[in-house]
């Protein structure tokens, strides 16, 4: 009961040390200034039209236009409808609200004039007399996907919806045009009565239609369906041109004022040079509607303050635009943004968002929290005091520096890849692969070398299991799908398996892009080596990868990119070679992402391996320019931290303000994170000075050491470590849980180590006082002092115990038991 009682008593005052004991309120700057959206400010602005090149081809083409003000505060203003347009040869093409049409070929400009300022947008006019007949694939298509007919929860569904089946976003257009033009006789298609066809009549509402009315008889989809029954419902005589990329407009938004709009336009370029306005043939999304609502049509309204990213899906593309909302007439005035690159990106959106950052974090904080992110460890007593009373302007970058020289930072990393790369004993690997598959993993960031040569080496490696321990890769994975779909997720934080079955319903990856992908993989082989353990694996220079519906045999392709060079060589070196070189956007990009995320608590894209078109990086800025850092780097690990550590977003107070109280995702404040398993109990038998024994391992290894995944503890697993059991980053998990509070309450990972490691025996050796012992505890575990009223409470409780020792040690309990020792913070 006693330990219980200190434990609560200690709660209030250690909860607060951890969680901040109040919000900061925000600067008096903030408060008391004058909106910098008043004024010269806030009517001057720069006028932008978009799209910024019109091409006009056949005479069905047309473009829609906008026009945009940006403020002097950033804030954004749709001027479409307040502009005056006109066309500088106006025998070329006419304006029909805020849409352009061909009349003649030829080149002019569309001119908008607004405000005093002017636009000139050069135009393209060509085969305007030419008439291109309704295409199945390239307009009736995308119709479907517009209105929802192909998606998950209607016919797009595995088997469909009432009868009818169709694929999923259009991914398979000739077996859809089969299923729509054969099935069911004459009535889902009657070319002699082309207005009857089912097809059209339960669109538009005419017969009962679980899906209800899609459009309207007056409408522009009804109109197109309706010309290409009467022409035949013909299929396409060859294929039409793919689309190669979709832009949307505007590429972003800052919106003031609940209520306040914005359109977006969307333009898709197709492989044959043309462009198309698909506006009215895209499917608009938003991953926030609270703040940002769009219609189906792309206008957004502002809602509640916050970001929102508004997308738009054509076709197999799928692309977004950043969408920020602010109360009107704000009051704000931007501080001064200092520090590094990253301190740079990161004040530009804070900026933008109107929300000021907190201040620093205190020496001590930084002290424990740095420690404890580079090392995996708890700052020593004498840590502290070199630390504390080092007087040095720069004493934060020195700690950095000797911190990172360190073996435990590579034996974090080593950790971390090993888990992303499913290092365990199976059936099929024996315990001596899985050893030395994490020793070679270890030993290549102990030698700091870079992650880019390590993943060539990693793809490219054959041999036996125990000779060349990377060879491990393809062992513990055996399926030509898994391996490529684990490479994709690991190392570019792409999630392909969705593409195994359909094209990605958010995202641009289609089945095309998963089998191509797959086919570097499919000539990888395996046999028995002279140790019935060991494997060999080796190029067998035979095999391919066939398409799940197509059945065609998948040539070699990038991801995302195009057709590789494989005549003669290792498929698996092509694909490697490729992934850790430039012309691979993701790499570095998500490779940074992921020392982002261990040092902020939270990636600029999370889940960290879910990047997607769908799933945006917070700041796209700064997840090019930390990926950027790092290609510039020769991808050292080393350095990027550097950069991270020493920036003033990482060393922020993790106390909101009152301005920032309410963001979690762009860094205005340290995010407060449990400390991961592995180093959770390393930290207890650290301050406890007690030794864990592990399989493989000398007594008194760190679990960060531990190289099969199949061993563990019963504290490991109940502090979420990773079961290696997929490739995913969430099977780590840092999310707080009763059983981990009752074990640390109730099991031997606290009581019985205290007991053992005879901590307390050594502070109060040679007669030191209580007092003195309890700071010293305190600077051990919390890398502080106690506070005056911790300090009155906790002599108070100790001089109540039965003696000095127990009354320190129930002390010592309650501490470890505390969300501050618990939280990196």
């Amino acid at each position: 009961m006693r330990r219980l009682s200190v434990t609560l008593a200690l709660t209030c005052f250690l909860v607060s040390a951890a969680r901040g004991a109040e919000p900061e309120p925000a600067t008096a700057t903030a408060a008391a200034s004058a909106s910098a959206s008043k004024g010269s400010v806030k009517s001057a602005g720069v006028l932008s039209v978009y799209p910024e090149i019109i091409k006009l081809d056949t005479s069905r083409d047309y473009q829609s236009f906008i026009a945009m003000v940006r403020r002097g505060d950033d804030v954004t203003l749709d001027a479409t409808d307040l502009a005056k347009w006109t066309v500088a040869d106006d025998k070329l093409a006419k304006i029909e609200g805020n849409r352009l049409l061909p009349l003649a070929d030829g080149e002019t400009e569309l001119i908008c004039d607004h405000g005093g300022s002017q636009v000139r947008i050069p135009v393209t006019v060509g085969r305007s007399s030419e008439k291109l007949p309704i295409s199945f694939e390239k307009d009736i298509v995308p119709i479907m996907t517009r209105s929802g007919c192909n998606t998950g929860s209607c016919h797009g569904a595995a088997r469909g919806k009432d009868g009818f089946m169709i694929s999923l976003f259009g991914y398979d257009p000739a077996g859809d045009y089969t299923r729509i033009t054969r099935q069911i006789g004459m009535r889902r298609i009657n070319l002699a009565v082309p207005e009857d066809s089912l097809f059209l009549t339960k669109a538009v509402g005419k017969v009962p239609h679980t899906g209800g009315k899609l459009f309207g008889e007056d409408s522009v989809y009804y109109s197109m369906m309706l010309e290409w029954l009467q022409d035949g419902a013909l299929k396409d005589a060859t294929p039409p041109p793919s689309v190669a990329k979709l832009e949307i407009y505007p590429p972003q938004a800052v919106i003031e004022g609940t209520g306040s709009t914005q359109r977006f336009i969307a333009v898709a370029h197709y492989s044959d040079g043309t462009t198309r306005d698909v506006t009215n043939l895209s499917a608009f999304m938003t991953n926030n509607e609270t703040s940002a609502a769009v219609d189906k049509n792309g206008n957004v309204t502002a809602g509640a303050r916050g970001e929102a990213f508004i997308m738009a899906r054509f076709e197999t593309k799928t692309e977004g635009r950043q969408v920020l909302v602010l109360p009107k007439d704000l009051q704000y005035e931007a501080p001064e943004v200092t520090g590094n690159y990253i301190d740079q990106l990161v004040g530009k959106k804070l900026n933008q968002l109107r929300i000021l950052p907190s201040g620093l974090c205190t020496d001590e904080e930084f002290l424990r929290r740095v420690t404890i992110d580079i090392t995996g460890m708890l700052p020593t007593e004498e840590d502290y005091q070199l630390f504390m009373n080092d007087v040095a302007d720069d004493k934060r970058a020195a700690l950095i520096e000797r911190l990172l020289g360190r073996k435990e930072f590579s034996e974090i990393w080593a950790m971390k890849f090993a888990q992303l790369l499913m290092i365990k004993s199976t059936n099929q690997v024996s315990y001596k692969s899985a050893f030395l598959y994490n020793q070679w993993l270890t030993d290549k960031f102990a030698k700091n070398v870079p992650i880019d040569e390590m993943v060539r080496e990693l793809f490219g490696a054959t041999g036996g299991t125990f000779r060349n321990p990377a060879t491990n890769y393809y062992q513990i994975e055996r399926d030509t799908l898994k391996r490529a779909e684990n490479a994709a997720q690991v190392f570019m934080g792409i999630r392909t398996q969705c593409a195994q079955c359909h094209n990605h319903p958010l995202d641009r990856w289609t089945m095309n892009d998963y089998y191509g992908f797959a086919a570097f993989f499919c000539q990888t082989g395996t046999k028995n080596a002279e140790d019935y353990r060991e494997k060999i694996i080796y190029d067998r220079r035979s095999g391919d990868v066939r398409h799940a519906v197509t059945n065609q045999v998948m040539q070699p392709k990038f991801l995302g990119g195009e057709l590789a060079d494989t005549k003669g060589k290792d498929r698996r070196v092509v694909m490697a070679e490729w992934l850790t070189s430039p012309e691979n956007p993701y790499f570095s990009t998500s490779i940074a992402n992921r020392v982002w995320a261990h040092f902020m608590g939270v990636g600029i894209v999370e889940p960290v391996d879910d990047i997607r078109v769908s799933n945006p990086a917070t700041n796209p800025e700064l997840f090019e320019k930390l990926g950027g850092m790092l290609s510039s780097y020769k991808f050292d690990f080393r350095q990027l931290v550097r950069d991270i550590c020493n920036s003033q977003a990482y060393q922020r107070s993790a106390t909101p303000n009152e301005s920032n109280k309410g963001d979690t995702r762009n860094y205005a404040y340290a995010v407060v994170r449990r400390i991961p398993a592995e180093m959770m109990l390393d930290c207890v038998s650290q301050v406890t000075n007690t030794k864990e024994k592990f399989r493989g391992l000398p007594l008194g290894a760190r679990a960060v050491q531990i190289a099969d995944g199949r061993t563990s503890t019963y504290f490991l697993d109940t502090f979420g470590r990773s079961a290696r059991e997929t490739v995913c980053d969430c099977e780590a998990t840092t999310d707080p849980s009763l059983s981990q509070a009752l074990h640390l309450l109730n099991g031997s990972a606290t009581s019985g180590k205290i007991t053992q490691g005879k901590v307390v025996d050594e502070l109060l050796k040679d007669d030191a006082s209580i007092e003195k012992a309890l700071e010293r505890l305190y600077v051990r575990c919390l890398s502080r002092y106690p506070t005056e009223m911790e300090r009155k409470e906790l002599l108070a409780a100790v001089e109540q115990a039965p003696s000095p020792k127990e009354g320190l040690e129930d002390v010592f309990w309650a501490v470890l038991n505390s969300r501050e020792f618990v939280f990196n913070h």
